[in-house]
This record gives C-alpha cells, sequence and structure tokens, in this order.
C-alpha cells in the first residue's frame, strides 16, 4: 500500500513523539512490504513473520535516529536485511546469543494508553465465540493475548514469560490485535 509522503512524514513525527496510533500505522502500513521482502529470503512464513516483529520493534525502538532524507520503507528494509543475516549467521555457527540491547526508557514510551479499534471490537465479542476466533490465530500471536487479556500480564511480565524483548512483545501483540480484529470482522 502507497502511502503519501506528507502523511507518512506526520505519522513518523508522531511516533518519534511516542504516539501508539503512529506506530500501529506504521505497522499496518509497511507490515506486508517487510514480511514478503522477508519470505522471499527465508522462504519459513514462520521465521519470516519472527524477523518482520524483531524488524517493527527495532525500528520503533530507533526511530528516533530515523533520517527523512531517505525512504521510509527502505530503512525498514535494510534493518529487515541486516536482521535476517544476523540471524542466518547464527543458525550457520550454531552458536545462540542474546544480543537484543533495550532502552527501557525507549521503549515505556510505546505506551498502550487508549484502546484501539481492534480492542474495541474485541471487547465486544461474547467469550466463547472470542476464544473460537483466537483459536485461528497463529499460535505465537494466541499466547500474547493469552497472557494480556486473560492472565492480565503487563508487559514486562510477557516479556520476561516468553523471553522476549519488550519491544517484541509490543509489536506481536499490535500484529495479534489486527489479525484477531480481521477474523472477526469477517466472520
Amino acid at each position: 500500500m502507497e502511502v503519501e509522503k506528507a502523511t507518512l512524514s506526520k505519522q513518523i513525527k508522531r511516533a518519534k513523539e511516542g504516539n501508539q496510533s503512529a506506530y500501529r500505522f506504521l505497522l499496518d502500513n509497511h507490515w506486508n512490504l517487510v514480511y514478503g521482502f522477508q519470505l522471499k529470503r527465508v522462504r519459513n512464513p514462520i521465521e519470516a513473520e519472527d524477523i518482520t516483529i524483531e524488524t517493527f520493534a527495532k525500528a520503533f525502538d530507533r526511530i528516533d535516529t530515523y533520517d527523512e532524507g531517505f525512504t521510509f520503507s527502505t530503512w525498514l528494509i535494510a534493518i529487515s536485511k541486516n536482521i535476517q543475516i544476523d540471524k542466518t549467521r547464527k543458525k550457520n555457527a550454531a552458536v545462540y546469543t542474546n544480543t537484543a540491547s533495550d532502552s527501557d526508557e525507549q521503549l515505556k514510551r510505546i505506551a498502550d494508553t487508549s484502546p484501539t479499534p481492534e480492542d474495541i471490537l474485541i471487547t465486544e465479542q461474547n467469550l466463547s465465540q472470542l476464544l473460537r476466533y483466537i483459536k485461528m490465530l497463529n499460535p505465537m500471536y494466541q499466547e500474547v493475548i493469552q497472557l494480556r487479556y486473560f492472565q492480565e500480564m503487563s508487559y514486562d511480565e510477557i516479556a520476561e514469560s516468553t523471553n522476549e524483548t519488550l519491544n517484541n512483545v509490543k509489536v506481536r501483540l499490535l500484529r495479534a490485535k489486527k489479525l484477531l480484529a480481521e477474523i472477526i470482522i469477517k466472520k
């Protein structure tokens, strides 16, 4: 989906100020591009999705470093490519190390303060019907929905429980809510 340059610039500026809806806008408008790029590279939908989530987590964590002299989508693809190369190197070396270096202060700026349209749609559903819809999601998305909304865990608790970075949890939850809302609308 091609986004008007002025609109994109405004949303990036809002994201740099920590606006949650701006993050959601950027994720929604660039997800398919990054995911498609990775799917062609790794030829594995699950791995492509994981790399895409990490791409947005890293991009949102470092949004302040984005230079508008470059195309935003190119910046995202460069981040994604670097993540994929790093993962391949680690896989080939058969060594796993956790190299995430997150700044808690920056991560906490991406706050989930107001209900999104997806949140409102999800909360309006009958519980048994909602559970059926949740079971239609990929297991990794089912897990974050379950932990956040049924076990009422904080983002920090989910990150600790799943052994993920805080930013990865936030992006995964954003994506899970979007996919769940799409399922609800289709049904």
